[in-house]
């Protein structure tokens, strides 16, 4: 837990604001299927692999946004669906190895992720899933949409070496 505190604001700075996202984003990349006990090893060697082949992605939008995304997640099995990738502008051809899929449109909560520095990524974004599911979600006006569960929004941002920041983008619908 100290050593968390060190990469880690307070769960206060993850208060959402509400979004609808009007068309989809197509995005072009990896996937792989993963659980949460497993999670940090598979992203690691995605990552490395994404890394070797993201030169050849087409059709980057400008400036450059990088997704990753996450669905299908099996509460009993704690398993999920992952997939990392750039947000492309339209899609004519899918080099081999790549996979493209398109983030539906429709009504997210977007909680801000600020790791301390660039080394609590891991522990933020964690920090986040869980605060937004286990603590936003049973006390808001929302439900999981049930299209994706969320996606992490990479811009210039999570570039900058003080105060690195990336948006956790939760798929939602009023609960009725």
């Amino acid at each position: 837990m100290i050593l968390k505190r060190f990469f880690v604001h307070a769960l206060e700075d993850y208060e959402p604001r509400i979004v609808e996202i009007e068309q989809p984003l197509q995005i072009m990349g990896l996937s792989i299927e993963t659980s949460t006990k497993k999670v940090f090893r598979d992203v690691a060697q995605l990552g490395k692999r994404f890394e070797k082949i993201k030169g050849q992605i087409p059709n980057r939008q400008q400036p450059w946004i990088f997704t990753a995304v996450s669905k299908d997640y099996d509460k009993h099995a704690q398993t999920f669906w992952y997939m990392m990738g750039d947000v492309v502008t339209h899609v004519e051809v899918v080099p081999e190895e790549l996979e493209t899929f398109d983030i539906p449109a429709g009504t997210y909560a977007v909680f801000p992720v600020r790791p301390k520095n660039k080394l609590g990524w891991g522990f933020a974004i964690g920090d986040a899933k869980r605060y937004a599911y286990d603590e936003w979600l049973p006390q808001s006006m929302y439900k999981p949409a049930g299209t994706i569960d969320d996606f992490e929004y990479h811009d210039e941002r999570s570039e900058q070496a003080k105060n690195p920041e990336i948006d956790l983008y939760v798929a939602i619908r009023p609960k009725k």
